[in-house]
């Protein structure tokens, strides 16, 4: 039996979910050093908007490799990339936190290479979302997408135990429910952009892939759905 003064009063933190953490903040705070010249020349001060051009999912250019039928790797990390950099520091601290604290509970429920197909493909069918629903000029950026994707993995988690509970699973929801309102109220209040389609298709496929991934997922899913 372990002694109570040897245990830890936090379970840590998967290696996946924090190596994923250091790369945002770490970019997030040479970004910062970098705005506010403290490392880097002349030319750090435009890191964070180069990163944007580089890596953020752009519209344009994903309708330029339809016409064309020329899919070049460079533009391909589009899908991916633009999920490590952020607007601002507050922009990318929100996104880092939602990893954090879903990340864990999916990577340790799931394993680590589930997480890792849960949190990328959240993020390359939320790129695609966007690109598709919208002809927006405007290029998408942040964790966001994949962040709601894990909040999918934990809606399933929640829906299936309230299923097994007999308790209404429609309670599951509360979470993505609550977010999608703080989300509205701010964009009256301060203005938004398209992004939200992206994120809502993240939750979307991270909520279906976890019944996929999870042993047994989707036959508990379907005896469920039956008994509703």
């Amino acid at each position: 039996m372990t002694h109570p003064h040897n245990e830890r009063a936090v379970n840590p933190l998967p290696p996946v979910v924090v190596a994923l953490f250091l790369v945002m903040a770490g970019l997030e705070l040479a970004f910062n050093l970098a705005e506010r010249g403290l490392i880097g020349d002349r030319s750090a001060v435009g890191w964070r908007i180069e990163a944007w051009e580089r890596f953020g999912f752009s519209d344009k250019v994903f309708e330029w490799m339809i016409t064309t039928g020329q899919w070049p790797v460079e533009h391909l990390i589009r899908f991916f990339g633009y999920v490590f950099v952020h607007a601002n520091f507050t922009h990318g601290l929100f996104a880092m936190v939602i990893l954090l604290a879903m990340g864990k509970i999916v990577a340790e429920s799931l394993g680590a290479w589930k997480f890792v197909v849960i949190y990328f493909s959240t993020a390359a069918v939320g790129a695609l979302a966007y690109g598709l629903v919208f002809d927006d000029p405007r290029i998408l950026i942040g964790a966001y997408p994949p962040a709601y994707g894990l909040i999918g993995g934990f809606t399933y988690f929640m829906w299936a135990k309230l299923g097994a509970l007999g308790a209404p699973q429609i309670l599951a929801f509360r979470l993505i429910g609550m977010l999608l309102v703080i989300q509205f109220l701010f964009a009256l209040l301060f203005g938004g952009d398209n992004s939200w389609v992206a994120e809502l298709a993240g939750f979307a496929t991270g909520f279906a892939i976890t019944v996929l991934l999870v042993p047994g997922g989707w036959s508990r899913f379907l005896e469920l759905m039956r008994r509703n």
